[in-house]
């Protein structure tokens, strides 16, 4: 039986922290016996005792006392006013978003007005009327702050209000106010509680700066604010009676940002906490020296990437090898979410923070230290390997390249960030790439903004920036994506150009799920699918003689097994039935057996293991040799 803690372990120590900093001051009378207000002029300035641990103030006072009891009013004052702030706020917030029209111009609105007002000038001015007191002041702050919280929830609420679960929640009939508290609402919670701890921050500074100036809390009532103000006149002679309640504000705001940015990273929808909170797993590797045959320039062998918590951990990707040869093209195809990008992250180690390495081995022949594990090697080594002996070409070229930045700027930037030399030199060999994948007037786009270039453009100063450092290992992760059938084929002419002429002994990772893209560029073909690969082997026999029933029924999808002009009007296009199963919802046996048409019931028995049926390819089929070719 799995027991487990209510709150995830991450949020044990900062919880702790908050619930001492709140209970503490309310505990004075079982700390300390002193009154906060009981004077003593003779023991003025008295030091540390065992009768008082911090000593007296100017007044002769206990300054334990006065710190615990002034940190009533402080809190009290910080959470009460914030608590407000927050739920007004976010109430306002949720409904002018979800709601608009006349709500969304009387919450925007509204904030405008409250904003235009400084907050310290506001709040002095509500003093100064309505006099000083604790009330007073939380009165002022809930309205100060309100509208930091109306603009962040309306912001949040009204980019979760467009996403696809929220429709199907008002298409299945749920009343609005269920979609705004229980659907909404906890996809914003995140950045409320950063906000939370600011304001919470912001909350507890004004008080104190309020009562330092006497337009606080009331004397002879403490206040941190008072202490500061009584000990500034003599932080000369006693230096701690001013260092003591500073150190309480510190401590104080330290406490509640700690505490916020955990809960934030706690009510993450994504399940941010999940890899954190896990128990740290050593990676499984062999313990031999890595080596790589002679012509691979890297390996993945037997790699596995989890989710979640170490005693509920999810595979994502499992025993997935693939070895990556110079002056080749490999393909890693396959349905979205079937593990294509993960593997390509992994070998970047670019991995999210959720999703950790459990088994295997990442291997990569660098320039300079000869054959790398990945799994094993620093952030730091990391960086000085990513651009420099791997590089990477990601799917969207629109967003891929900083736009406030000229392109010359982040390709000279890349190459110096590896290959230190003059920058006038770096824009030489930037404007050569340039160049090199075919731009015109390279030197007049080099002094361009991105969104001064085509998509196709945008793509090729990509391949540019990848290539100029001449890694050893080039990923493209569907880099013809988002763009336009011609250019696709230009870019695929590129890639081949440049692997064949300029980058000697180039390994090329190519991502794709169009297979008519992949039987021009590539040499070898990885099929996978729910997280494994289910055949491999060269080009021409995979797609030509397909021996997984998957893969069978992409190429069957293929629109380009059907343009014949004489063809029936009845020969339409395969569809594969069903769709990928979740990584936690996988079928037993074969993850494919549930859309599979040759399934039987062995297949749902064990997992099939990646077998030879020749001496280049390999299927994951106990029924690969019943698959004939469409």
């Amino acid at each position: 039986m799995n027991m487990s803690l209510p709150i995830p372990k991450r949020m044990v120590f900062p919880s702790i922290l908050l619930i001492l900093l709140i209970v503490t001051p309310f505990a004075a009378p079982l700390i300390t016996g002193d009154d906060p207000t009981a004077m003593a002029i003779p023991q003025r300035f008295a030091a540390p005792s065992f009768e008082h641990w911090l000593g007296q103030d100017e007044f002769g006072r206990d300054r334990l006392a006065r710190i615990l009891y002034g940190g009533q009013v402080s809190l009290t004052v910080a959470f009460v006013a914030t608590t407000i702030a927050a739920v007004v706020g976010t109430l306002f917030g949720l409904i002018g978003a979800y709601f608009r029209g006349p709500f969304e111009f009387f919450t925007t609105r509204l904030a405008d007005v409250v904003v235009c007002f400084p907050p310290i000038l506001l709040a002095l001015l509500v003093v100064t009327l309505f006099g000083p007191g604790a009330v007073t002041l939380i009165a002022v702050l809930s309205v100060l702050y309100f509208p930091a919280f109306a603009r962040i929830a309306f912001a949040e609420a009204l980019r979760v209000s467009a996403l696809d679960f929220v429709e199907a929640s008002r298409a299945l009939g749920t009343p609005s106010r269920r979609i705004v508290l229980r659907t909404v609402l906890p996809n914003i919670a995140g950045p409320l509680s950063i906000q939370y701890s600011l304001t919470a921050a912001a909350a507890i500074t004004i008080e104190s700066g309020l009562s330092f100036l006497g337009l606080g809390v009331v004397p002879p009532a403490p206040s941190w604010g008072q202490m500061i103000r009584g000990a500034r006149a003599f932080m000369n002679q006693e230096p701690l009676g001013i260092l003591i309640p500073c150190i309480a504000l510190t401590l104080t705001i330290y406490i509640i940002n700690f505490f916020c940015d955990r809960l934030r990273d706690a009510l993450d929808p994504k399940g941010a906490q999940g890899a954190k909170d896990a128990i740290s797993q050593p990676v499984t590797t062999s313990q031999k020296a890595p080596d790589l045959p002679s012509d691979a320039v890297a390996s993945v062998r037997d790699l596995r990437l989890v989710t979640g918590p170490a005693s509920q951990s999810v595979d994502l990707i499992a025993d997935v090898s693939l070895t990556l040869r110079a002056n080749e093209c490999t393909a890693l195809v396959g349905e979205s979410g079937s593990g294509k990008s993960l593997t390509s992250l992994a070998l970047m180690g670019l991995l999210p923070d959720v999703i950790r390495q459990e088994n295997g081995q990442l291997l990569l022949r660098s320039k300079s230290d000869g054959v790398v594990d990945l799994g094993k090697t620093t952030a730091q080594g990391l960086e000085k390997l990513r651009g420099n002996d791997i590089a990477m070409i990601f799917q969207e070229p629109m967003t891929s390249l900083n736009p406030v930045h000229k392109i010359g700027f982040q390709m000279v930037e890349a190459i110096l960030a590896h290959r230190p030399m003059p920058k006038d030199q770096a824009r030489n060999e930037a404007i050569e790439l340039l160049e090199l994948v075919g731009i015109n007037e390279a030197a007049r786009r080099f002094d361009g903004y991105p969104h001064e270039l085509s998509g196709g453009m945008r793509q090729r100063v990509m391949i540019a920036m990848a290539l100029s450092c001449q890694p050893k290992l080039l990923i493209a992760d569907e880099p013809t994506t988002a763009l336009d059938v011609t250019i696709q084929a230009e870019v695929i002419e590129l890639l081949q150009r440049l692997q064949r002429e300029y980058a000697d002994g180039l390994g090329l990772l190519f991502i794709s799920h169009n297979l008519g893209i992949v039987s021009e560029i590539a040499d070898r073909v990885v099929v996978m699918y729910s997280g494994k690969i289910v055949e491999e082997g060269p080009t021409d026999v995979v797609l030509n003689a397909p021996k997984h029933p998957y893969t069978r029924a992409l190429m069957g999808s293929m629109p380009a097994a059907h343009t014949d002009l004489h063809s029936s009007r009845n020969d339409r296009l395969a569809a594969i039935s069903g769709t990928p199963p979740l990584p936690m919802a996988r079928p037993s046996g074969c993850a494919f057996r549930d859309r599979c048409p040759m399934a039987i019931a062995a297949c749902a028995e064990h997992i099939p293991s990646l077998d030879n049926v020749s001496d280049v390819h390999s299927v994951r089929c106990i029924r690969a040799d019943e698959v004939v070719t469409a």
